[in-house]
């Protein structure tokens, strides 16, 4: 059945998989979605191991988007038009402008901040030179990932995820009762032309319903006082939970009934009048499957997969886009090795949502 001109819905149905809600990273998604083709999917540069994107402006007022390389220890930049690399900066190492397997990137404004696993902290730079400003967080984190910032009155305010690992390690989850510090807070302003970083604290809940074992990706949203956090926990049910900005977890889950191979990225838009949807990647190998639901009420509103895009780690959504997005667009990362845009309204036209005004 066609849905418009240029998407199909299509029901994925495997023997036995349709009733399981953790169908595994190899297998095909049981659930309904439509099929949104890539606005462009960039070369390939598995080499690099891309990770997490985030897009940005440079002087000119272009649309450029950063990502992650775990593997090289790079930031890979790209024009966020057509997926042309346009150059890579860092490079492995520990010293300020060096990174050991960055993985989570946010950008504010002109700054960019990135998650480093292997140093076990968050560097800060400016942009568009890429100088490295600040360095904060190895005193505290042991195997951080994710993060989400959000400006303040002065400065920012950093919540980083920390996946630390149990006794044994080799990935083993800790007790619950060791889960309260899976996620850190900073306060990060510039004080006399220099970026300082206050730890301001810990937070994790240590119940079975709402303990994350294994954390990774975050995003918040301040007019709803609301953090949603991927669990990627098969064991007990990959999906996102609902979290206050306060740090506590608010008893609901979103998407236990849709993931189905692990939850990973994060999104949001948020129109003027309040409302919006929220994205999240669920990353089948074969096609990453992005599931979208309401900014107010969590409710499902339905899924959708690219053409290409597989095995995606982090997403970004640019809200205010440019003139080849006018409606805004949503990068994602393919299979380690390329990045992935789609256009905001062919997401909208396929899942017939409606539009966001900004």
């Amino acid at each position: 059945m066609k849905l418009g001109s240029m998407a199909l819905v299509g029901v994925l149905l495997c023997g036995g998989c349709a009733g399981a809600p953790h169908a595994g990273k190899g297998r095909a998604s049981p659930i309904a979605h439509v099929v949104v083709p890539e606005a462009f999917v960039s070369a390939s540069t598995p080499q690099h191991d891309v990770d997490s994107p985030a897009s940005w402006r440079d002087p000119q007022g272009r649309l450029q988007v950063i990502a992650t390389a775990k593997k090289s220890g790079m930031l890979m930049v790209y024009d966020g038009d057509d997926g042309r690399l346009l150059r890579s900066v860092g490079g492995e190492g520990e010293a300020a402008g060096r990174l050991r397997r960055p993985n989570g990137i946010a950008v504010t404004g002109a700054l960019a901040w990135v998650v480093e696993r292997d140093n076990h902290r968050v560097q800060l730079f400016s942009l568009p030179d890429f100088e490295p400003l600040l360095l904060f967080g190895a005193e505290d984190l042991r195997k951080p990932y994710g993060l989400w910032v959000r400006a303040l009155p002065q400065g920012y305010e950093v919540i980083v995820s920390d996946n630390y690992e149990g006794e044994g390690g080799k990935g083993a989850v800790p007790p619950l009762a060791q889960l309260d510090r899976r996620f850190h807070r900073y306060r990060v302003e510039q004080k006399g032309g220099r970026w300082h970083a206050e730890a301001l604290g810990t937070f994790g809940d240590t119940t079975g319903a709402g303990a994350i074992r294994v954390t990774e990706s975050l995003w918040g949203d301040e007019r709803n006082q609301r953090l949603l956090i991927a669990e990627e926990d098969a064991d007990v049910g990959t999906r996102l939970r609902e979290y206050g900005l306060d740090g506590r977890y608010r008893g609901r889950d979103v998407g236990q009934d849709v993931y189905g191979a692990q939850a990973e990225g994060i999104a949001l838009m948020r129109c003027a009048d309040g409302s919006g949807y929220w994205i999240g990647s669920d990353q089948y190998k074969q096609r990453t499957l992005f599931h979208v639901f309401d900014r107010t009420s969590l409710r499902h509103l339905g899924s959708f997969a690219g053409k290409v895009a597989a095995n995606t780690d982090g997403i970004w959504l640019d809200e205010q886009g440019d003139a080849r997005f006018p409606g805004g667009v949503l990068y994602a990362v393919h299979d380690d090795q390329a990045l992935a845009a789609f256009d905001w309204r062919d997401i909208r036209d396929a899942l017939s949502l409606p539009e966001c005004v900004r």
